[in-house]
């Protein structure tokens, strides 16, 4: 019998390339998403609504009656300081990044407990562990989803629960492309040049793929991983190294 993997967001970017690479590796592997897609298993599901993501995960367990791995990938980006970032917009992002995961890692722990085992990863950002400029929402966001993974992992770790942050750099996804574009329409910035910056400012001169990021959780849901709980990983090209 495969092993049941749940990803919110997984029809673009990270997320897209993490339920390709855990399908590939045999887990039978459902997408919460509400952007349609027939890269496995796809569930609508707006996971800014707590009782419609409670919905569909208690519908995945009575269905398979096993998850062994959560990662919460859904997440949204506004580029704002504290000053210009508005309640709907604080709102919004909380909403989806951090409630998305509070309510998907709540519905799946039962199961997991009742197993013993099962791996969370939640994916975070580099800005769990630095600040950046005009990112105060997003950056608060990934702070919490990094507590999120140390709580987590020490509340369930006699139940064999691993839970672990992802927290990636400058990765190129549509989230970054749209966080880009945004930026430029508000400043004027030529996008090319703005893009080739960022690549400058990786120590590795690239800017991370959404494959790259899958292969790190694909090895942190693994047995080769077992005794990793409560850790952030970084994967920046070492940005947060300098």
């Amino acid at each position: 019998m495969s092993e049941v993997a749940i990803v919110t967001g997984g029809s673009k970017g990270i997320g897209l390339a993490i339920v390709e690479k855990l399908a590939n590796q045999g887990y039978k592997v459902y997408n919460l998403d509400i952007v349609t897609s027939d890269i496995g298993e796809y569930r609508h599901c707006d996971v800014r609504d707590v009782a419609s993501v409670q919905r569909v995960i208690a519908d995945i367990c009575e269905r398979e009656e096993r998850v062994d791995v959560l990662v919460c990938n859904a997440g949204i980006h506004r580029s704002a300081n504290i000053e210009q970032t508005s309640e709907a917009m604080l709102d919004e992002v909380i909403a989806l990044n951090i409630k998305g995961a509070f309510a998907a890692t709540q519905s799946v722990l039962p199961l997991m407990r009742e197993a013993k085992r099962g791996s969370i990863v939640y994916i975070s950002s580099d800005q769990a562990l630095v600040g950046k400029r005009n990112s105060f929402a997003y950056n608060l966001s990934k702070a919490a989803l990094a507590s999120m993974t140390k709580t987590t992992a020490l509340d369930y770790a006699e139940f064999g629960i691993r839970a672990n942050a992802v927290c990636p750099g400058t990765i190129e996804t549509p989230l970054f492309h749209s966080a880009i574009d945004n930026f430029c329409a508000s400043t004027g910035a030529d996008k090319d040049a703005v893009v080739a910056e960022e690549s400058a400012l990786q120590p590795l001169g690239r800017l991370g793929q959404p494959e790259d990021v899958a292969n790190l959780v694909a090895f942190l849901v693994s047995e080769e991983a077992g005794f990793i709980t409560g850790s952030l990983q970084v994967i920046d090209g070492g940005y947060t190294a300098q």
